[in-house]
């Protein structure tokens, strides 16, 4: 077991969520970055799916209660062991009683801690994740939380050191297709002008963009509410697309005028307040 000493300004339990249960109302959630959450698996060897700790802009203390194997990524939060640096993207071990802690990362948002054996808390719908959205999942992490780990998979880590890039902290271009609805852009290159940059609106649901202003037209606001999908960009009457992220809701009633490569996704999750962006049609 670990047991958190301070959490930050956010620390949650993520997996890859729960699939299957959008025409009920609940969403997938799951890891805002998927690929580092699924790559802070791989360096413990644990299954890509097992829960981990994501951690917004660090912050976050662990103590070990017995000894464990530890892989941070993601953000690149500057990681310490009783005040010794550990690397980013490598494993090492805290043994009992050895404090780890995160300060906060140059670039990006989300860090994420995994555990070889993975946080073993009861899953919900099938599921560890937390979604901040509908409260869906375990609470947030408090000071004092003690976390189970479970049992050690069968395999062994086959590499200690994972050579992958950190998130950007400067400019960022994104890859989107056309949205269902991208009938309703007056002009349909006003998304891939120059001078969009994350507003301050920005968490697990969704990311406005700021700095300039889409028109679309007066008929989109007799649509009806429509299902949607982790990456679509919709346009809300005041022209500022919304980037939906993990926590996104089930349904909405604006246009989607276009949707982000899945793989995109993740790194927009990564995107900080101020950062700008520029979005690139593919098709």
């Amino acid at each position: 077991m670990i047991e958190v000493l301070a959490p930050g300004p956010l620390a949650t339990i993520q997996d890859l969520g729960r699939p299957g249960f959008a025409a009920v109302g609940v969403g997938r959630s799951g890891a805002a970055d998927r690929a580092a959450l699924t790559l802070a698996n791989r360096l413990v060897a644990n299954p890509d799916d097992a829960a981990a700790v994501e951690s917004l802009l660090g912050g976050l203390t662990v103590r070990a209660l017995r000894q464990v194997w530890m892989a941070v990524t993601g953000a690149p939060a500057p990681a310490t062991v009783d005040g010794t640096p550990v690397g980013h993207h490598s494993l090492f071990t805290l043994r009992a009683g050895q404090r780890l802690r995160l300060g906060s990362p140059p670039s990006g948002l989300r860090t994420y801690l995994a555990v070889r054996g993975g946080i073993d808390v009861p899953p919900i719908l099938g599921s560890r994740s937390r979604d901040t959205l509908s409260g869906i999942g375990p609470d947030p992490l408090t000071e004092g939380t003690v976390l189970p780990v479970g049992p050690e998979p069968s395999a062994w880590p086959v590499t200690d050191l994972a050579p992958v890039a950190p998130p950007p902290s400067g400019p960022v271009t994104l890859r989107a297709i056309r949205g269902p609805r991208d009938r309703f852009l007056v002009d349909p290159r006003a998304l891939q002008r120059d001078g969009w940059v994350v507003g301050t609106r920005t968490d697990r649901i969704g990311m406005r963009l700021t700095g300039n202003t889409v028109a679309v037209d007066a008929a989109a606001g007799s649509i009806p509410s429509e299902g949607l999908t982790r990456g679509a960009i919709q346009l809300p009457p005041g022209g500022e697309p919304v980037v939906f992220l993990a926590d996104h809701p089930t349904t909405g009633g604006y246009p989607v005028v276009a949707v982000l490569l899945d793989a995109d996704v993740d790194r927009a999750s990564q995107l900080r307040p101020g950062q700008p962006v520029r979005i690139t049609l593919t098709d």
